[in-house]
């Protein structure tokens, strides 16, 4: 919780365009897993729709993402990750990466390693308690720990 809050302040401190965390952790799922419907970002984050819809929908006015035919064919319309979109996600995360470098900064290799293999294993735990995988290895993107 503390290194999540010291990246939102650093974050909102340096540019005021940063994401929200609620817009930061959508427009990451939608980047690793591919279009997503409201249905499936709300299961994803174990949340209601109506809650996700509020959120997706300040993504929609912002224009870091849009609406398009599922691209499965299904019914539902879903969510894509703009050109905006995810400029700006990539830029939150080289903010992320880079105050958790200044972190671990006087860390050894062994020590960051270490931190590596608790967190993948953290993670690995959390989503186990729910029945899923990971890293998610059934979406279309790649894995990140």
């Amino acid at each position: 919780m503390l290194l999540s809050r010291h990246q939102v302040l650093a974050r909102r401190e340096r540019d005021p365009e940063r994401l929200e965390r609620s817009a930061y952790l959508l427009l990451s799922r939608i980047d690793t897993q591919g279009p997503m419907s409201i249905g499936q970002l709300a299961e994803a984050f174990g949340l209601d729709t109506s809650t996700v819809n509020r959120q997706t929908a300040a993504l929609l006015r912002c224009g870091l993402a849009e609406r398009v035919a599922d691209p499965d064919g299904g019914m539902a319309r879903k969510l894509r990750i703009t050109a905006e979109g995810g400029r700006r996600l990539a830029g939150d995360r080289e903010v992320n990466r880079s105050c958790l470098a200044r972190v671990v900064a006087d860390w050894s290799p062994e020590e960051v390693r270490q931190l590596e293999e608790a967190l993948v294993r953290l993670n690995r735990s959390a989503e186990a308690l729910e029945g899923r995988c990971w890293p998610r290895a059934e979406e279309n993107g790649p894995a990140a720990p």
